[in-house]
């Protein structure tokens, strides 16, 4: 198919980006409602969503702020743990982020091998509002990678100028895994387990491409990892490379079912190979973002941070609670949360709200197989007062095994674009609501924005995620979306 350009008629750029993209669009997706000709299990723009300059300039921003915070997290979790926290670190918040985690997994998380390693990939989930973006979650094992730096590249061969460039999320990843091992080509292993399976062609994908620039990285099941006395191998043209780096695509919460799992952690531990995300459960806690609020901390946040980057953080993350069923005292208050100007002291008093007032989500803060994707989450207002009131005590049942937090509903503002509808062979207008979902990679202490994927949903949808129904396209900067 001949190479249109961003003059062309925008039916053409739809077909093009489609007849590029190999079957699947590199994630499994839901492809039961798709035309049979789509090659995307999701919706094509003729062109990438347009950020103002401003909102691309704060997403600059954002980066370094969140590395400084994952640090200072880290650093909160540790002095809590080890008791030796002045005043305002007190020892609740490892109580917390320890909740329904294994002795081991806790263990993991406080070696010293570990203890001042932060994730390679950042990526924060950020709603479009009225009001400017909403940080609702931060992802420190995100998949979307390939098939976004897929798309900037098809994107970029119609002449657009996408955020991060056609290159940024593939040369990146390896860039920043070379800064962190400070090897000049390091080898480099994408463990993907099944239960991320939806994922694997598109690391697939990913290391065909640095394969091709002359970058030893290898996609595989756990299971096909080999090992000797000196650490982890993999086996490739006949013969066994030694690993110098895991990429771990795989939950902390499945190690059970992870073949290998015993011999990726020791050799980690022995320092014979960088593990990345490090095995730091507490790391991967969206109970995190509670923090971030919570009075009894911010002499430690401003300390750690510094007031601009605090103010900041605050201004971006809506307020949110850990839903704790622990008896509170009459003459105290869940700090921050009020409905209708009333304050609350129980939780299972907001099971009887009424939709109005239950403008509130409710999700599993980490550690588990609900806590990914839109598993586990509830929509106060979207649910009828009776499953509001059986999820909320749901949550509070469960506390021990893993606490939930509850966040205020920010609504996305609604915007226009155009797709590609097969069934008629036309490009239309769809109304939706952005999710701007940023990715920077940490190559040593400096982190770079690779690229930004964003997923327009249809107006109705109360929860932003991937699914048939969005469009999904990389970010550049231009244009002035209109905000409703």
């Amino acid at each position: 198919m001949a190479l249109p350009s961003v003059q062309s008629d925008p039916r053409a750029l739809c077909l093009y980006i489609n007849a590029q993209s190999p079957d699947g669009g590199l994630f499994a997706g839901d492809r039961h409602r798709l035309h049979p000709e789509s090659r995307l299990p999701w919706r094509i723009s003729p062109e990438p969503f347009w950020l103002n300059g401003e909102q691309h300039h704060l997403l600059q921003q954002l980066g370094p702020v969140l590395v400084r915070f994952y640090k200072a997290a880290n650093l909160l979790y540790h002095q809590s743990a080890k008791g030796l926290q002045p005043a305002w670190v007190p020892a609740w918040v490892h109580r917390y982020l320890d909740l329904g985690k294994p002795e081991r997994v806790v263990e993991l998380g406080r070696m010293n091998r570990f203890r001042s390693h932060l994730p390679l990939i950042l990526r924060p989930d950020l709603l479009l509002t009225a009001e400017g973006f909403r940080l609702t979650e931060l992802d420190s094992v995100p998949g979307g990678m390939g098939f976004n730096a897929l798309l900037a590249r098809l994107y970029t061969e119609l002449g657009y100028q996408v955020i991060g460039g056609p290159e940024g999320l593939v040369e990146g990843f390896y860039t920043a895994l070379r800064a962190t091992l400070q090897q000049e080509r390091p080898v480099v292993a994408l463990v993907v387990s099944d239960e991320s399976n939806d994922y694997r062609a598109e690391m697939e994908w990913l290391a065909a491409q640095l394969q091709a620039k002359d970058c030893p990285v290898y996609c595989l099941h756990p299971k096909d990892l080999r090992f000797d006395d000196e650490g982890l191998l993999v086996e490739t043209r006949g013969e066994r490379v030694r690993v110098d780096a895991v990429y771990r695509f795989f939950e902390l919460f499945d190690l059970p079912n992870i073949p290998k799992a015993e011999p990726i952690l020791y050799f980690a531990k022995k320092n014979a190979l960088r593990l990345t995300p490090p095995p730091k459960a507490y790391l991967e806690e969206k109970m995190g973002l509670a923090f971030i609020h919570h009075p009894l901390l911010q002499t430690f946040w401003e300390k750690e941070l510094g007031e601009g980057d605090l103010a900041l953080l605050q201004q971006l993350t809506p307020p949110t609670w850990i839903v704790d069923p622990t008896p509170a005292p009459p003459h105290t208050i869940i700090p921050g949360l009020q409905v209708e100007g009333r304050s609350f002291n129980d939780w299972k008093t907001l099971k009887h709200l009424t939709k109005k007032e239950r403008e509130l989500v409710l999700k599993p803060s980490g550690f588990s197989e609900l806590a990914w994707g839109s598993h586990g989450v509830a929509i106060g207002h979207d649910l009828p007062e009776e499953e509001w009131a059986t999820r909320l005590q749901e949550a509070l049942d469960r506390f021990e095994q893993g606490p939930s937090i509850l966040q205020k509903f920010n609504k996305a503002s609604r915007l226009e674009a155009r797709y590609y509808d097969f069934a008629s062979d036309t490009v239309r207008p769809m109304h939706g609501r952005a999710l701007v979902r940023p990715y920077y990679y940490l190559s040593g202490e400096t982190p770079t924005l690779a690229g930004v994927q964003v997923i327009l949903c249809p107006q109705d949808k109360k929860i932003l995620h991937g699914m048939t129904e969005a469009i999904i396209a990389p970010a550049a900067e231009g244009g002035n979306p209109s905000l409703s």
